[in-house]
Formats: structure tokens, C-alpha cells, sequence
């Protein structure tokens, strides 16, 4: 498939379980090119196992992921696609351009890449400073760089916004824009959802489910509702037990145990143990 295809992304019957939970059961969803498209919903709706499923690093049961044409996690795709997760991933003992120095080496970036990204998350003043002494924002800033590096063509951000402040929002997502008006797609969860006016396209979920896909102008006048919030209540009040409203599955049965999909299961499950908290989710943790 040539670049002139439309989506970056297509998942087609997806079915992933943990443990005795179905998180998805034959979840359908195209992501169109050069946009950002926000994954948006409530904490345990599935969006992180689906950014997993996307970058190729989650344990599937059944279905297709095909990302820029190709099926998800292949090797090929490692410096098309970059990957921001929600724990920042870079060391706190070196400086930010150490830390972005050595990945660039690891993905065979182009050391004028650097300084490049350094300057495009707004951290030139900073870049001999050791991540640890910076702020939860520019920490974040300092891992968005890194999955900047090489300039790869589809960007998948889990929940890069959480905890910081409206102004720390804002400044990454104008970052987002930036990347987006220049080509790259960005895939951008959130449960936050007044960040859904700032996407260009909106996936709302709910219990593994879609109920919404649609744009921010869509969303509101759809709904009738003055903001995303009372939109989104608007959905779930719509969405009666049993609706296959969007391209969603059906919810998992009533017998199965509560669990948050976005997290591993137990030791039962074939997931591995949560890791170790980094200092990015201990402040999340301890702002709560």
C-alpha cells in the first residue's frame, strides 16, 4: 500500500481478553491520515489496550490491526511509528539531550535530530538539565521528544496530558498541532474531555465499546449539549444495554468480573505484572 492511502490505521474484528474480561469483542475502527484523532473516555474504557493493539505490543485473541499498510508491530514500523506512553520513558539521571542522544542511536535517528526536537518542545534552556530536575510538564515534554525523534509518520500518545496543568495542556497541544499541520498522524488518548475540541476527530468509548465517531462540531450538535462533557453523558444516557451504536462491540457479559482493561490482570492473566511506579505516575498518584 502506496502513502497516498487514507488511513494509518484499520483494525477490523479486534478481540483481546484478560483474564475472564472481554475488553473488546470484535471492535472495528479506521484513523484517517494527518489528522489527530483523539481516543476519548472514561479511565477503564479500553483505550490504552487499543493504543497497545495499534503499536503492536498487546496480546490479541482474534481480528486485524494494519497500520500504514502493514500489520501492527512489525519491524519495519519501528521508525514510522513512535509510542508515548503514560509513564514518561526516558532516565532521570541524564541530562535531556543525553537521554535523546541515546535514543536517537537506538532508532538510527540522525544526530541533527536532536537539537531539533529539543527546540520543538521548548526545552532549549533546559537541555543540559537532568530530567530529574525538571517539572512533571517539561518531563512529559522530554518523552514526547523522544518518540519526536526521526520524524515518524504516525504518533501514538497515551494520555500525554494527565495531570498537568491547563497551561502545560496547552502548550503540548499545540505541539500536536504543529505535528499534525506538517503531515503526521497522531493518535492521542484522554480522559479529559474538553481535549476533544482540539482533535480533529473524536472516538468516544465506553466498556470496550464505541458509541461516538465523529468531530468536535459533530459531537456537540449531535447531542444538542453546550460542552463534551454533558455531550458525552448525552451518549451514555443514549446508549441503552445491548446498542451497538458506532462500529463497536457488544458489551462484555453481565457475569464477568469488574476489572480496568487498561491495566494487567491478576497473576491468573497471560499479561505480565504492572511494572514499578515511575516518579511521572507516583505525582499522578499523589495529585489524586
Amino acid at each position: 500500500m502506496t502513502d497516498t492511502m487514507v488511513n494509518a490505521v484499520e483494525v477490523r474484528g479486534l478481540q483481546v481478553r484478560r483474564g475472564k474480561t472481554d475488553v473488546f469483542i470484535g471492535l472495528d475502527l479506521d484513523i484517517p491520515r494527518g489528522q489527530i484523532t483523539g481516543l476519548m473516555g472514561p479511565s477503564g474504557c479500553g483505550k490504552t489496550t487499543l493504543i497497545r493493539a495499534i503499536v503492536g505490543v498487546q496480546k490479541v485473541g482474534g481480528g486485524t490491526v494494519t497500520v500504514l499498510g502493514e500489520p501492527a508491530g512489525t519491524q519495519s514500523q519501528r521508525r514510522r511509528v513512535a509510542y508515548d506512553t503514560q509513564a514518561a520513558s526516558v532516565y532521570g539521571d541524564l541530562t535531556i539531550q543525553q537521554n535523546l542522544r541515546y535514543f536517537a542511536r537506538i532508532i538510527g535517528a540522525p544526530s541533527s535530530d536532536v537539537d531539533r526536537v529539543i527546540e520543538q518542545v521548548g526545552l532549549g534552556d533546559q537541555a543540559r538539565q537532568t530530567v530529574d530536575s525538571l517539572s512533571g510538564g517539561q518531563e512529559s515534554r522530554v518523552s514526547l521528544a523522544v518518540a519526536m525523534l526521526g520524524t515518524p509518520e504516525l504518533l501514538v500518545l497515551d494520555e500525554p496530558t494527565v495531570g498537568l496543568d491547563p497551561l502545560l495542556r496547552s502548550e503540548l497541544w499545540g505541539i500536536f498541532r504543529t505535528l499534525a499541520d506538517g503531515g503526521s498522524t497522531i493518535v492521542v488518548s484522554s480522559h479529559v474531555m474538553d481535549e476533544a475540541l482540539r482533535c480533529d476527530r473524536i472516538v468516544l468509548l465506553r466498556s470496550g465499546r464505541i458509541i461516538a465517531d465523529t468531530t468536535p462540531a459533530g459531537l456537540l450538535a449531535d447531542t444538542g449539549a453546550p460542552d463534551p462533557d454533558a455531550a458525552f453523558l448525552a451518549l451514555i444516557e443514549r446508549d441503552a444495554p445491548g446498542s451497538t451504536l458506532g462500529s463497536a462491540a457488544s458489551p462484555a457479559p453481565a457475569s464477568s468480573p469488574p476489572a480496568d482493561p487498561d491495566r494487567p490482570a491478576g497473576p491468573a492473566s497471560d499479561q505480565p505484572p504492572h511494572p514499578p511506579r515511575t516518579r511521572r505516575e507516583a505525582r499522578e498518584e499523589a495529585g489524586e
